[in-house]
């Protein structure tokens, strides 16, 4: 495991970047997040999978201003690393890396709080400069916190991925459901999940729905041009 930590910890820590901070180029949301982790290690079909189903969750997050909210680079990681470590999808294997994301999700939204209070205390401490309006101060002050939040979604990849990898693998192994059983719960679920999401910005923004049935039949009809 050791050695396939560090690659994970630091494509983590990129895409946790990506949430907020910088450059925001959706590259942390869970359908690139999880399909790069499976790409990575050598299983992009399984990270796609894994992916879509995550995305399908994510789609209830709305991640803006200071609100916490679910950190889902660094978590995608974890979860795509656990269902790519099983490629042949045994049962419960999509179930656990499910949980496992959602579970980095929490804590990765705790530690964006945290890291916040941090950028205020340090931000804090050269409020004179600040008030004089230097430059470098401003500019210091943002590639400390970048590279805190770099570091922040690397750290929590790893320790994450470390301290549930090996559990999911023993509930894989004692997992007694069918496999497409597990499967199927868990995209139902996650559709569930995305289905209320949809339905709250049909009658919150104007014309959503209009924009959301010419995207379904656009990919229908790319899918029947395949």
């Amino acid at each position: 495991m050791s050695l396939e930590l560090l690659p994970l910890a630091i494509l983590g820590g990129v895409l946790g970047l990506d949430v907020v901070s910088f450059p925001q180029a959706m590259i942390s949301r869970p359908l690139v997040a999880a399909t790069l982790t499976g790409a990575l290690l050598g299983q992009p079909t399984s990270g796609l999978l894994l992916g879509t189903a995550l995305e399908l969750i994510a789609l209830e997050t709305l991640p803006f201003g200071a609100s916490r909210y679910p950190e889902w680079g660094s978590a995608s990681v974890v979860g795509g690393a656990i269902f790519s470590t099983h490629p042949s999808h045994p049962q419960g294997s999509m179930t656990m890396a499910v949980l496992a994301a959602l579970a980095t999700t929490w804590i990765g939204g705790w530690t964006m709080v945290k890291l916040r209070q941090m950028n205020a205390v340090w931000a804090g401490n050269r409020r004179d400069a600040l008030e004089a309006g230097s430059r470098g101060t401003v500019v210091s002050l943002q590639l400390f916190g970048m590279t805190a939040d770099l570091f922040r979604g690397a750290v929590l990849t790893a320790i994450a991925y470390a301290a549930l990898a090996p559990l999911a693998n023993a509930c894989i192994e004692l997992w007694g459901t069918d496999a497409r059983v597990s499967r199927a719960l868990v995209v139902a679920t996650a559709a569930s999940v995305a289905a209320g999401a949809a339905w709250k910005l049909f009658h919150s923004t104007s014309g959503a729905r209009w924009f959301f049935i010419g995207g379904l039949a656009l990919g229908f009809l790319f899918l029947a041009t395949q």
